[in-house]
């Protein structure tokens, strides 16, 4: 016995319908579903949730559990109560998008779809957060006013930028 689509809910979420890598099948407790590979098919699941745009409670729930973290777990990662990130999976509350962008980055570093490791990554940030402040130094460099000589009574309106 063979459908064209199943509706798997069995993964917590609304929206995931197979095409294929399933099949139906008669047992003593009635119909049952077998599906093969069910580790790449949450895989495949996950890495669609990332590149949506945003994502919803049950989403994040899902990409929560396959990182095998608890609530409580990712309620000290963000500094929050357990109660908090309770109510963003189930939607009484919005995830703010640093969290949810953080839940899409651990995700992927876990399951190993960035080049990388999450060490690297950090230090890659760290050395762009440098370049930026050294470039900033260099763009908005403060000079004194022309005329004004005495710099222990500078008024803010006395300095201007300097290229």
């Amino acid at each position: 016995m063979h459908d064209e689509v199943y509706h798997y809910v069995e993964c917590g979420l609304d929206d995931v319908h197979l095409m294929n890598g399933f099949e139906r099948f008669t047992s003593v407790r009635g119909t049952s579903i077998a599906i093969r590979d069910v580790d790449a098919l949450h895989r495949a699941i996950g890495e669609g949730l990332c590149q949506k745009k945003e994502l919803n409670g049950k989403e994040i729930r899902f990409l929560r559990r396959e990182m095998l973290m608890s609530q409580t777990t990712l309620a000290r990662l963000f500094d929050v109560k357990e109660q908090t990130v309770h109510r963003w999976e189930t939607e009484k509350t919005g995830i703010p998008k640093a969290a949810e962008a953080l839940v899409r980055f651990l995700y992927t570093e876990q399951t190993n779809r960035t080049q990388g490791t999450l060490r690297e990554s950090l230090e890659k940030i760290a050395d762009l957060e440098d370049e930026i402040d050294r470039t900033r130094r260099m763009i908005f460099r403060l000079t004194l006013a022309e005329g004004k000589t005495d710099p222990v009574h500078r008024d803010a309106a006395e300095w201007r930028l300097a290229a």
